[in-house]
């Protein structure tokens, strides 16, 4: 598993970041939350249920760290961006909150789909 994260750069980066991302989003949401949008109990909860996808997902990949997980990760990454616009057309109070965080799924989206396209056949 680690062997196969080694090979693919990339993949070791983003798997690694992704861990760190959901860490942060589980043990300090009041943090990311405070120059967004008001810290409330409800946004706490999203934050910390979004950081333990995060680090699921992080265990997923390195279980099996193919094309194929890669590219299913980067999906429900672009579901998430998807989602979060629609929730900030359609909220104006969460909008900055939702924005930002299109913003970051999008990233997570296009890293994820570049390292599926980088991992070829491997």
């Amino acid at each position: 598993m680690a062997d196969l994260i080694g090979r693919l750069p990339l993949g070791g980066v983003e798997v690694g970041l992704r861990l760190a991302w959901g860490g942060l989003l589980l043990l300090a949401p009041v943090w990311l939350l405070r120059p967004v949008d008001p810290v409330t109990t409800t946004a706490v909860v999203t934050l910390r249920v979004l950081g333990a996808r995060h680090v699921a997902q992080t265990v997923v990949t390195l279980w099996r760290p193919t094309r194929g997980v890669f590219a299913g990760g980067a999906a429900v990454d672009a579901i998430h961006c998807v989602a979060a616009l629609a929730l900030a057309a359609v909220d104006r109070r969460q909008r900055p909150a939702a924005l930002t965080d299109a913003a970051v799924a999008a990233a997570w989206a296009v890293l994820g789909a570049v390292v599926a396209r980088d991992r070829g056949d491997r």
